[in-house]
């Protein structure tokens, strides 16, 4: 899992910093939700008592998938798939609870690991954008300054496009983790890990977690939206 969020613009303090108060929250608002929904079932046990770490090792191998090791790491909900080291990370939370929502999680890791394995468009795309990504956002603001500066439209667009690419990484990164968590739901039921009853209840698992992602883009639009109100403000001045 990729994070790009949480931009801080305290240089600019008008009316427009509402915006990223509202992103802050509505991130927060949903990373609460998420951990809520992954404590309530994380106390229900599953049936066929798996742990997530067995779970991950079954659905890689009942995926066809022998290249790609389990391991578990420190943290908490700090799971990730590693496409460059084929290894899937299990927080300490997931990796030896036997509940819905650990299994859950697992699955939605292994999700990732087959949508490498079938070379799925979107995770290759969010793969290849992540490095210019990571440069945009992190010369955006020294360009819009030194444009403002030195009143050069130029380099005012040239930092608004390139904080763009965050959002663009925002938005590539949706559907590769709702089509992970939808792979992730078909697995669990197809091979029997959880039962009919548990299925319903990993999928709210998944769903409380995809919306991290949803208030993640949502987050760094109105980051966006900020700065080019700022910019035409200051263009007009």
């Amino acid at each position: 899992m990729y994070g790009m969020g949480g931009y801080g613009f305290g240089w600019f303090y008008d009316p427009t910093f509402i915006l990223v108060i509202i992103g802050m929250v509505i991130s927060m608002a949903a990373s609460a939700y998420v951990k809520s929904t992954f404590n309530k079932f994380d106390k229900v046990k599953s049936r066929n008592n798996i742990t997530g770490t067995k779970a991950a090792q079954f659905i890689l191998e009942s995926q066809g998938i022998h290249d790609v090791g389990v391991q578990a790491i420190a943290g908490d909900l700090t799971d990730n798939y590693n496409s460059g080291n084929k290894t899937l990370s299990l927080s300490q939370a997931t990796a030896q609870s036997t509940s819905v929502a650990a299994i859950g999680v697992a699955a939605h890791e292994c999700g990732h690991a087959v949508q490498d394995a079938k070379g799925y468009f979107p995770l290759r795309l969010r793969h290849a954008i992540v490095p210019i990504a990571n440069i945009g956002t992190s010369i955006s603001i020294p360009l819009i300054l030194i444009g403002v500066l030195l009143r050069g439209s130029f380099l005012v667009n040239l930092g608004l496009i390139a904080f763009s690419l965050a959002f663009i990484f925002q938005l590539v990164t949706l559907p590769v983790e709702f089509d992970a968590s939808k792979r992730a739901i078909r697995i669990l039921a197809d091979g029997g890990l959880l039962t009919e009853e548990e299925v319903p209840q990993a999928r709210r698992v998944l769903f409380a977690a995809a919306l991290t992602y949803v208030a993640a883009a949502v987050a760094t639009l109105l980051q966006l939206l900020r700065l080019v109100i700022l910019f035409g403000n200051n263009r007009r001045n």
